[in-house]
């Protein structure tokens, strides 16, 4: 039963939450244990936080993935977690998660108290209501990032909110229209909002956030309006200019993006960029000149 519940706050999406992180890389204190600890503690808060948000989806969604070819297998959907439990495990998460967030940095606990209220908006009312789904899932990335810098007080470059935010939305649009493809007839069934969707208008918003997230990191990396962007940053532009091409290429070409972390746990081409990139802004950020 506890296996289960596990299951069902989705640790493998825990993923996700890395992107409090950027600030520590990028303000170059990641060296700093004090700063490190710090945002590692903040990063915590939204794991548990998101377990939360999972299990309130899960309840809430339960008579719609009865109806997925694969939600329909999530514990609460299969009956292996009773809903009670579920929701009191849910309860407790979220108050344990609010509460260390303010004892960290009271600011910090305001952008999680924001996050919290958004998904619990989203969960009950806002992901029936076209658009505003998809940029509700992409300022709660945005949101990680912010809390990631205000938990350890410093300062990151606007374009590189921007970056984040547009790629999150990009995945976000992505995953509708993976969704969409599957379930083909019975997308309107399963969410309310994907039979109002057409693939048309889906891939023109990939084209539109595909070209916005990359202009938007390629000002961060040139340093424009950023004097504290690392001087060799620029170089690592091809490898986000890859990053997004190979993805593109698994969504219209191999059928994955349905599910954005699973893509990268699997796709090896993809890991590989992403820890090139990684070398490549630490050698920009800490080891050149």
């Amino acid at each position: 039963m506890l296996y289960q519940l596990l299951r069902s706050t989705r640790p493998q999406q825990w993923i996700k939450n890395l992107f409090v992180l950027p600030a520590l890389f990028f303000s170059g204190h990641a060296l700093e244990p004090d700063f490190a600890l710090r945002a590692l503690a903040g990063a915590l808060c939204f794991c548990l936080l998101s377990g939360a948000v999972y299990l309130c989806n899960d309840i809430l969604d339960l008579p719609q993935d009865r109806l997925h070819p694969e939600k329909s297998r999530r514990p609460l959907a299969a009956g292996l977690v009773p809903v009670r439990l579920a929701a009191t495990t849910a309860v407790l998460l979220f108050a344990g998660s609010l509460a260390a967030a303010f004892w960290l940095h009271p600011p910090f606990g305001g952008v999680v108290l924001v996050y919290a209220l958004l998904n619990l908006a989203y969960s009950f009312k806002l992901k029936q209501v076209v658009l505003i789904d998809v940029l509700i899932v992409a300022a709660g990335f945005l949101l990680r990032a912010l809390g990631g810098a205000l938990v350890i007080a410093v300062s990151i470059s606007t374009w590189f909110i921007l970056c984040i935010f547009t790629l999150a939305l990009f995945l976000a649009v992505v995953k509708r229209r993976q969704e969409l493809v599957a379930l083909a007839q019975r997308a309107g069934q399963h969410r309310a909002t994907l039979g109002q969707y057409g693939l048309a208008f889906l891939d023109q918003l990939i084209a539109v956030l595909t070209t916005s997230a990359l202009v938007c990191y390629a000002l961060y990396a040139t340093g424009v309006g950023d004097s504290q962007t690392g001087a060799h940053m620029q170089w690592t532009i091809p490898f986000v200019l890859y990053g997004l091409l190979r993805y593109l290429y698994v969504v219209y070409h191999m059928g994955g993006g349905a599910n954005p972390t699973a893509l990268v746990w699997k796709d090896r081409p993809l890991q590989l960029t992403l820890a090139l990139w990684g070398l490549a802004c630490a050698a920009g950020i800490y080891g050149l000149p």
